[in-house]
């Protein structure tokens, strides 16, 4: 009878450490980064360390639903819950409140609630429930269309809500098909993308044309089994046709701000006056950033002692540029430490995922995996001025409930996933 007791709150609690560990030195950080020097009340719920103080006290309220719910239950009513949730994604162009030039709120009461960061983990029990159904082959070309179209619709429908950042999170995605069988061509076609895109930015439309051209050819004349002279003839006119379909996304439907920070990153506008222009309002955060991270040196200036950021040197620092709170602060021992810990979460997500006995399961595991990484990968690297600005948080650690509650629901479904695994007899 004991053993039936306790087999209920076996979890992996690994995990979960490395979970409050993230979220507590999270909202450490963002202490120091909204505080203003003076007397400190830790309940203030008018500052963010207070409002976050509160999140992340329902947040454990949040694990016990979570953890006390049937794990058959997020398999049998996956479906249901990605309805619910992109309703919820289409509901904001009626209901929606506009925050920061996005319309991905609503407004209930005094507070707002954004649903797309819950709809990540709707997206992940889908894509799991449609590749475990009958072992669906995803080597046949309509299980991928199909299966793309349940990535695609949320990621449009955040994209049209002008959230471009939330919207690159779902090409997280085919990480996850590439482990359940998706052909390589599939994650070559999308490298190649990459690079033709930021060589038609770069360069034009004509470069890149002779550039693709002489690549194209001299792979065909070198492969032993040439395949007709027609193929590469295709593959050259799609991608000038993509080349100039690039440009011309990025010149008419971009928005300005979107078209300005890439252009920056990518050095592309060549008038000084409109150049220094932008710098000044685009890359100010960056600059600034760059600044309270490098002035952090090793060991850093000290909890609470950071200069830049107690004097407010960079704007929205508790939320996308919570990382450059940490390197002044912290210095290179405390960047570290984050890093690691996100790499010991992924890493254990991983492997609990390959010790899974369902498909179901895996393929959620690796989902939570991908995008917990994504996340993390872009914001350190735009915050480090890797990869342009893009308005995205750091997961459990940047401000915000939304942000914290949706990335909890993620990784606590596969927690409770993972528990059926643990408590087998």
């Amino acid at each position: 009878m004991v053993r039936t007791t306790h087999r209920y709150f076996k979890f992996d609690w690994i995990t979960i450490i490395l979970f409050l560990i993230l979220v507590g030195f999270g909202w450490l950080n963002i202490l120091s980064a909204s505080h203003t020097g003076e007397t400190l009340d830790y309940l203030d719920f008018t500052e963010p360390y207070g409002k976050q103080l509160m999140f992340i006290l329902l947040t454990f309220g949040l694990i016990v639903i979570i953890l006390s719910i049937d794990s058959k239950f997020y398999e049998r009513f996956s479906s249901i819950i990605y309805i619910i949730s992109m309703l919820s994604l289409v509901g904001l162009f009626l209901f929606g409140k506009n925050v920061n030039g996005a319309t991905s709120w609503y407004a209930i009461g005094g507070m707002t609630f954004q649903p797309s960061e819950f709809a990540k983990a709707a997206t992940a029990l889908a894509v799991a429930k449609y590749l475990s159904d009958m072992n669906t082959d995803i080597n046949k070309f309509k299980n991928q269309i199909q299966i793309f179209i349940i990535i695609a619709l949320p990621a449009i429908l955040v994209l049209l809500q002008n959230d471009a950042g939330s919207t690159i999170v779902y090409a997280a995605f085919f990480f996850v098909l590439y482990r359940e069988g998706l052909p390589k061509l599939y994650l070559i076609l999308g490298i190649g993308l990459v690079i033709l895109g930021l060589l038609s930015l770069k360069f034009g439309t004509l470069i890149t044309s002779i550039t693709a051209a002489v690549l194209i050819f001299a792979n065909h004349f070198i492969t032993k089994k040439k395949p007709p002279l027609l193929q590469p003839i295709l593959v050259l006119l799609v991608s000038i046709v993509l080349s100039s379909g690039i440009k011309f996304f990025y010149q008419h439907v971009l928005q300005p701000h979107q078209q300005d920070r890439i252009s920056l990153w990518l050095r592309l506008e060549k008038d000084p006056v409109k150049l220094d222009k932008m710098q000044k309002t685009f890359a100010y955060n960056l600059n600034e950033s760059e600044k309270a991270i490098s002035s952090g040196g090793f060991s850093g200036k000290g909890f609470l002692e950071g200069t830049r950021t107690t004097g407010k040197f960079v704007p929205e620092q508790h939320t996308d540029y919570i990382f450059s709170t940490v390197g002044e602060e912290w210095g290179f021992v405390g960047s570290a430490f984050v890093v690691i810990l996100f790499a010991l979460l992924l890493i254990r997500i991983l492997h609990l995922a390959e010790l899974q006995k369902t498909q179901f399961s895996r393929v959620y595991g690796y989902s939570v995996a991908a995008i917990i990484f994504m996340h993390f990968m872009i914001n350190i690297g735009m915050v480090m001025g890797l990869i342009p600005t893009i308005g995205i948080p750091l997961p459990l650690f940047s401000y915000g409930g939304s942000g914290l509650w949706g990335f909890t629901v993620l990784l606590f479904i596969f927690i409770k996933l993972d528990s059926n695994r643990i408590n087998e007899w």
